[in-house]
């Protein structure tokens, strides 16, 4: 949102970005003494008759964040403490106050605040931020008579919503993942990059037709001539010096491995040679 009133007064390319010890000395401390302030682009909004998201259309300049002159009334008739309920919620301290200097002399405190929806305890965070400054001196002002709950005639307050940085992080990983390129794998397991979000392929199951399929064994007749070998050489192998009847039986199973079931030299477990590894 830009101005509304005095943007056509102001030279092209303004900003309005001023400092926490500008804001004090030469804008809040001008209202607080009725005099002009370096622009009028701060209007007098009273914050807490409104929700924060409607304050933007009372701003007289600003984009992502607004600035506004507001009273403060007390809590309690005799207290101290400001009263923070506005329409639909509350506005709740956060943090710890910032003392302000102008050089070295104490000029203002600023503290910030968050919006809440509901009722306390039990309100719901919202992304609404406030930044109140107030006078050093505001503090020492005394009681007002009357039973009045003004607590203050004017403090400044920037109102701004504060960006989602979750949600922010969360898009940027989605708009990595779809910008991968294409790669090809040739791992069992697949695992395919395109366009979109990865996906994950897994293999079908690796059958005898399969891997006859893919060439896995060569050619039909090079495969039962290599079984023929594979038999024959298998019954010339000897463990540790000693022969066995039952290494003279080769099996070619469904997957890709070749196996030999038998018994060990004492008759009783299971022998398993994966002919991967029968000539190392």
């Amino acid at each position: 949102m830009v101005g509304k009133n005095n943007s056509e007064q102001l030279p092209p390319g303004f900003r309005f970005h001023p400092t926490d010890e500008e804001l004090i000395m030469y804008y809040l401390r001008n209202q607080a003494t009725s005099r002009p302030c370096p622009v009028s682009i701060i209007p007098e909004v009273d914050v807490y008759k409104f929700d924060p998201w409607e304050l933007p259309e009372k701003a007289e300049f600003g984009e992502r964040e607004w600035y506004f002159f507001t009273p403060r009334d007390r809590k309690y008739p005799n207290g101290v403490r400001p009263n923070r309920a506005a329409v639909s919620g509350y506005w709740k301290a956060t943090g710890t106050d910032k003392a302000i200097y102008s050089g070295s002399k104490y000029v203002g405190i600023k503290k910030a605040l968050v919006f809440y929806k509901g009722k306390p305890p039990k309100g719901i965070k919202t992304d609404w931020i406030m930044h109140e400054y107030r006078l050093s001196e505001s503090r020492s002002q005394p009681i007002r008579p009357n039973g009045s709950m003004r607590l203050d005639d004017w403090v400044l307050c920037r109102i701004y919503k504060k960006k989602n940085l979750g949600k922010a992080m969360e898009m940027m990983k989605v708009e990595e993942e779809t910008q991968q390129p294409e790669i090809l794998s040739t791992n069992p397991v697949e695992i395919i990059a395109t366009t979109g979000p990865q996906t994950l392929k897994l293999p079908r199951t690796c059958s005898l037709s399969h891997l006859l399929e893919i060439d896995y064994f060569g050619s039909i007749s090079r495969l039962f001539d290599d079984n023929a070998n594979n038999q024959n050489t298998m019954t010339n192998i000897n463990i540790g010096n000693m022969h066995h009847p039952a290494l003279e039986k080769f099996q070619l199973g469904e997957l890709s491995h070749q196996y030999m079931t038998s018994t060990n030299v004492n008759g009783n477990t299971p022998i398993f040679v994966n002919p991967a590894f029968q000539y190392q």
